[in-house]
């Protein structure tokens, strides 16, 4: 891991900047959660309209606990869900009624995941809380598996691109309902 190029990613988003940093599968585009002006920046790179709503990886399930409803989950799927973590599984899960617009779109609820990759654990880690996460590319386009076509297709809309890797997983992450089960989006 260079530690440099992780402090100055975690500076970028720390001043409300969108970055691009490997994950399981694809390259992301990243930013702080919190930052309204970043988020809304992100979504207009992306050109992925708000009611959409996004993913937020983490370092921990700690770091998801503030945007979550956990009494809103049937009971024993929170367990389900952490035997899951980390891991290229994200969970929809009821978001608390403060969590923004920006971040749950048109929903109730926020897509997240505990990250198993290594790189990005370390960015949340970092930066002390989870991350938007996307995939790189404009919406209907394929997405960005390198650094190198993450800036072949986005060069000068980000403000930093982490150097980094896949896991080399083919397809994004798997996408369940975290009240039903279901599968929303196969892996």
């Amino acid at each position: 891991m260079n530690l440099q190029a992780l402090n100055t990613a975690t500076e970028h988003l720390g001043r409300g900047g969108v970055i691009g940093y490997a994950t399981e599968a694809v390259f992301g585009l990243g930013c702080d959660p919190d930052n309204g002006d970043a988020v809304r920046r992100l979504l207009e790179i992306k050109q992925r309209p708000i009611e959409k709503g996004l993913v937020l990886i983490a370092a921990d399930f700690s770091q998801l606990l503030p945007y979550l409803d956990l009494e809103a989950l049937p009971a024993g799927r929170l367990d389900v869900i952490l035997a899951s973590w980390p891991g290229p599984y994200t969970w929809i899960i009821p978001a608390r009624a403060d969590v923004p617009v920006w971040l749950r779109g048109r929903f109730n609820s926020l897509a997240v995941r505990v990250t198993s990759h290594r790189q990005a654990h370390d960015l949340c880690l970092a930066f002390g809380k989870p991350l938007v996460s996307t995939s790189a590319n404009k919406t209907g386009e394929e997405p960005a598996r390198s650094a190198q076509e993450l800036v072949a297709r986005l060069d000068g809309q980000l403000d930093y691109i982490l150097p980094g890797s896949t896991d080399g997983l083919l397809n994004p992450s798997l996408i369940r309902d975290g009240i039903t089960g279901a599968t929303v989006r196969p892996a």
